[in-house]
């Protein structure tokens, strides 16, 4: 039986071929991370940035044939109800229904993914940013469980943040207080956080539209702290919860100010208007700081409806088996988070409230953004996580999903032959080697998270490609964004002007702090050395 190393991915490599990154790839890649000046002198003309913009949206999105997809999780062929039905999950490409008798079983596949000790760090990202990540993508990848079965999801497949206000009209009602707008709320220690799921241990009879996920591995004693969310992971760790106060404060916030600007508007107006603001602020967050962020390129992206809502790939969004595989970044969780100076280990900021009210939400975001994530990679998943690693690995074989070599293909890169094309590192190579044999048997899961980073990235080739072709698609064909909506009369002048002035999630955290007026670090990278 071959074992495989447990110790942390050494990040030291003998070089990863290049030779099947496919020439116009590399010749992209290389125009885009040089010639800062060049990129500056683009970005400082106001209309070759929006064409520029453009252009390379464009690009991201069409690496792979846009949508409609001709297949979904329902069947391996193509039918009026597989193209309709948006329960189930859609796929880039086909089932792959050959057996592969020299792949691991998932259990053992997992074992790549262990963490030993703390880990490795990441010297781009910071804490905040598989925080705020989990938290945006729980909105729409609402895994594949519905009833036991994985082809099914209750996903709305578009960014809406269901992760505050919940799936359903019965989950948004119990979460309203029905005047002014506003979402139920309480305030402690000067702040505003969200109701209190249960009592005694029992969920409230007010919220028991609400379903939070994996509720019987929550201990008691952790069961009166929950807040209640619409999010049925908004519970999962530290670092959804926070942000999910931050959006509650901001809903309330705006509610309040479009109350004052607008007297005659009832609740209801109120409140939806709120939550198109809030809906269209996200996507800006995740475009112009996240999406950035993830990039290593020197030019910044922009969010403009009015150019890309021309382009070919401008079609309803549908989430992906694949987009959701690639987006279960647990390597970049801490082990033990910083937390007012004292060490917290993962296990105890799971389902824990407490944390939040008793640090506040200021300093916790400062906390977060002054401790490095995880590195992003095979061999730095905390063991705790472990588990969902293994499901993941089974869920992707129980779909049949394609091998990591067919994906390469799909997106633009020519199939590796050899392990040293995918890394540079002998320690994950070896144990690649002594678990799959080759590449050609890859799981796709776990090929992307063998992949070097890129240089200035936190990934690989193929998974940044699958990031940008369904991060952008799934952001920018949103219905807010058309030019029929995207105005005043769907937003208000004032809701026009919030959005306006809201570039960071810096500028979210430090208006919503009415219990102190300190200045916090809110970033999603790590501070660099002067």
């Amino acid at each position: 039986m071959t074992t495989t190393s447990r110790r942390a991915r050494t990040g030291a490599d003998d070089g990863r071929d290049t030779s099947r990154d496919g020439l116009r790839n590399r010749a992209e890649a290389h125009v885009l991370t040089h010639y800062a000046p060049l990129w500056r002198a683009v970005q400082g003309n106001r209309w070759l940035y929006r064409k520029t913009n453009a252009v390379l949206t464009d690009r991201a999105i069409l690496k792979a044939p846009p949508r409609p997809n001709p297949l979904s999780t329902m069947a391996p062929y193509t039918s009026w109800a597989s193209l309709t039905d948006r329960s189930y999950v859609g796929r880039h490409l086909p089932p792959d229904p050959a057996p592969h008798p020299g792949r691991p079983a998932p259990d053992r596949a997992a074992e790549l993914f262990r963490r030993d000790g703390d880990g490795a760090r990441c010297a781009r990202s910071t804490a905040l940013l598989p925080a705020f990540a989990q938290w945006f993508t729980d909105g729409f990848l609402r895994g594949h469980g519905r009833g036991g079965d994985p082809r099914r999801t209750d996903s709305p497949h578009t960014i809406d943040m269901v992760q505050l206000y919940g799936a359903t009209a019965g989950m948004t009602a119990c979460l309203r207080e029905f005047e002014g707008g506003r979402l139920k709320s309480r305030t402690a220690g000067g702040g505003e956080f969200p109701p209190l799921l249960c009592e005694g241990g029992r969920i409230k009879a007010e919220f028991a539209a609400l379903k939070p996920a994996r509720w019987e591995d929550v201990p008691e004693p952790l069961r009166d702290t929950v807040f209640a969310s619409g999010g049925d992971r908004a519970h999962a760790h530290l670092g959804p919860m926070l942000v999910n106060v931050l959006f509650l404060r901001e809903h309330n916030r705006i509610a309040g100010l479009l109350a004052r600007a607008y007297p005659s508007w009832d609740d209801e107006r109120i409140f939806q208007t709120t939550r198109n603001i809030l809906v269209v602020m996200t996507i800006r967050l995740v475009l112009e700081e996240y999406i950035n962020h993830l990039t290593p390129f020197h030019f910044r992206f922009r969010l403009d409806p009015l150019r890309t809502v021309r382009a070919s790939w401008h079609r309803e969004n549908w989430s992906t088996i694949e987009f959701s595989l690639v987006y279960r970044w647990h390597s970049l969780i801490p082990s033990v988070y910083r937390v007012a100076g004292r060490e917290v280990p993962l296990a105890h900021t799971l389902a824990n409230g407490r944390l939040i009210e008793e640090r506040g939400m200021g300093p916790l975001f400062d906390d977060l953004s002054r401790q490095p994530a995880g590195r992003m990679g095979l061999f730095n998943t905390d063991p705790l996580l472990l588990p969902i690693e293994a499901r993941t690995v089974e869920v992707s074989r129980e779909l049949e999903v394609a091998s990591y070599n067919d994906y390469r293909e799909h997106f633009g890169f020519p199939r590796a032959t050899d392990l040293r094309q995918v890394t540079g590192d002998p320690v994950v190579r070896d144990a690649l080697h002594g678990m799959y044999g080759g590449v050609d048997e890859l799981d796709l899961y776990v090929g992307i998270f063998a992949e070097d980073a890129r240089h200035g990235s936190l990934f690989g080739n193929l998974l940044g490609r699958i990031i940008g072709i369904d991060s952008f698609s799934e952001a920018l064909t949103n219905p807010l964004l058309s030019p029929r909506l995207f105005t005043p009369a769907t937003f208000s002048p004032e809701g026009m002007d919030i959005l306006r002035r809201t570039r960071s999630l810096s500028d979210v955290v430090h208006r919503n702090l009415p219990e102190d007026d300190g200045r916090y670090r809110v970033s999603l990278g790590v501070k660099r050395a002067p």
